[in-house]
């Protein structure tokens, strides 16, 4: 990761400045975990069971616990640690809970929460090449992030992509190994899940969604990410997600009511009513659908974004 300034049109680097101690990175990051990472704060250096968890987060989106750990030097064995982290929190689902709604006055219930979407966030300065491709499996649950500080007050964090298309559950033998257990619990969601997860479904049904999908990425700065209920797209926050079931795509538009500008009247609100994605509106999307008034739609959405 490397950083400019420019200053008519000449590009100086800016020097990078490292962290003192991991509690720099850990406080930073605690401050600004709805910016970085869309998540709720819980508590940060819990114990549950002799571990130590550096920072306990919620993803309301999801609803699903998160932990964060932070590592300022690069002697890590994320698999381990992530796994063990994991399996520490599907055995004492109650403590979490019980964590959760004291600290956040919150009445979580054991059932309320997907347990499936249970995932690591790893945040360091550097990893070594071993500690990516030990991740390197398309159905690990953990997230590597890198950090860096530069000069004139500048923070950079990127994440590290798997492209791996090999699933960790092939190499891991026994049945009563960590691995094997967390993973029969803890689901990663990825397209072909989505894609996938009908057999009944039609092929237009999926080309449509590549459609829409190749439209959506082509507005500019987009992120996708997997959930079990949707797929969804980015930029700072979702900007609308989309549902892909048999009868076609439902489409939520996160937009609030009075929001959108639909004057063909193809949207519906959803007046308060419980569901999945981010917004209050949706359209349910099909062969008949005119894509371009629907990305019109959505381009609104992708607008009110910062």
């Amino acid at each position: 990761m490397k950083l400019f300034s420019n200053k008519n049109d000449k590009l100086s680097s800016l020097t990078s400045k490292p962290f003192k101690l991991e509690k720099d990175i850990q406080t930073l990051v605690e401050n600004n975990l709805d910016e970085l990472f869309n998540l709720q704060f819980v508590r940060t250096e819990i114990s549950i069971k002799n571990f130590r968890f550096d920072t306990l987060c919620f993803d309301k989106e999801n609803q699903s616990f998160v932990v964060i750990e932070y590592k300022l030097g690069r002697n890590l064995s994320v698999i381990d640690q992530g796994y063990t982290y994991l399996s520490i929190l599907l055995n004492n689902k109650s403590d979490f809970i019980l964590e959760y709604n004291e600290t956040c006055g919150g009445n979580l219930k054991r059932e309320d929460v997907d347990w499936t979407q249970s995932r690591v966030i790893f945040i360091s300065t550097n990893y070594t090449v071993y500690q990516k491709h030990s991740v390197n499996f398309t159905d690990v649950p953990f997230e590597l992030w890198e950090i860096r500080q530069f000069e004139n007050n500048l923070i950079g964090i990127s994440q590290h992509k798997n492209d791996s298309e090999e699933s960790i559950s092939k190499i891991s033998n026994n049945p009563n190994d960590i691995v094997s257990k967390v993973s029969k619990q803890v689901k990663v969601y990825d397209e072909k899940f989505h894609l996938n997860s009908s057999k009944s479904r039609k092929g237009w049904i999926n080309e449509l969604y590549f459609s829409m999908k190749e439209r959506i990425l082509n507005l500019g700065e987009v992120e996708i990410k997997y959930s079990g209920q949707c797929v969804s797209f980015r930029k700072n926050t979702p900007f609308v997600d989309l549902i892909i079931h048999d009868n076609g795509v439902y489409t939520v538009i996160n937009m609030k009511e009075g929001e959108l500008n639909d004057p063909d009247k193809k949207c519906t609100h959803y007046n308060g009513k419980k569901h999945w994605g981010n917004g209050d509106y949706f359209i349910s999307v099909n062969q008949d659908t005119d894509l371009d008034y629907c990305l019109f739609l959505i381009k609104q959405s992708y607008n009110k974004q910062v």
